[in-house]
């Protein structure tokens, strides 16, 4: 432990970002190591960085790779702390964790937010942009920290001091509705075709499929409607 505080403490100073370092520092409670990797988490589209070549740079790959690494996260936490509950349940419970809202409020709670580098307007109180930020600097965590310590973070400094995870398993997330809105506003049409895949299991299992012009998403619950919610969540996804 000494060495690893001798070595912050000498990234610190050497950093030229001493505010940048304590920032990264207090929020996630680890030593940051590669510092570069966290600035381009918090930095948007609208402020790419120009390449020699170029191309430009943001916080998108970085945001890509942070999605997968918390879902994975959210997943393994939910399927350890409810052992008896089936894959509806637990595909359900992770979306409401992780949605878009939920994330933007933990961007702010951590004040990630004084940290995001946009051209945008009022890009600190934007929802996408805090939700992308929160989801890239999951991503330079886990590539500098490596998976072990970005669980702990997410477990520890997010799940067990932010979420309350009875208020979250009494909310009802409607995403067929939202779907069904999202239509309506952009004058889509929404096709399901839900199908039993295994009646005779317990629980039985039902597949939905739902179409949005060129888009497709395949969801999976144990009932009708579970399925068909899945279905809406993961293609809401994809139109948003």
């Amino acid at each position: 432990m000494k060495f690893n505080i001798l070595s912050f403490y000498v990234r610190r100073l050497f950093s030229g970002d001493k505010a940048f370092f304590d920032n990264l520092h207090r929020i996630t409670r680890l030593y940051p190591k590669n510092v570069k990797l966290y600035k381009l988490a918090f930095t948007h589209s609208s402020a790419s960085l120009r390449m020699p070549d170029g191309s430009h740079i943001n916080n998108e790959r970085l945001e890509f790779l942070g999605d997968a690494i918390l879902d994975a996260i959210v997943a393994e936490y939910l399927y350890r702390n409810f052992p008896d509950k089936p894959e509806g349940f637990l595909s359900q419970t992770r979306s409401k964790i992780v949605n878009g809202e939920s994330l933007a409020h933990l961007a702010t709670a951590l004040d990630i937010n004084t940290l995001i580098i946009s051209h945008a307007n009022h890009f600190d109180t934007n929802k996408n942009i805090l939700e992308d930020a929160f989801e890239a600097m999951i991503g330079a965590l886990y590539l500098d920290q490596g998976y072990r310590a970005t669980r702990k973070f997410v477990v520890n400094q997010l799940i067990n001091k932010y979420i309350d995870i009875d208020t979250v398993l009494k909310t009802e997330t409607n995403y067929k509705s939202q779907l069904l809105e999202w239509s309506q506003r952009n004058k889509s049409e929404v096709v399901f075709n839900t199908t039993a895949v295994d009646e005779r299991a317990y629980p039985p299992q039902f597949s939905s499929e739902v179409v949005v012009g060129t888009e497709v998403a395949m969801g999976y619950g144990s009932t009708k409607k579970e399925a068909e919610q899945d279905a809406a969540r993961l293609i809401l996804k994809k139109l948003n």
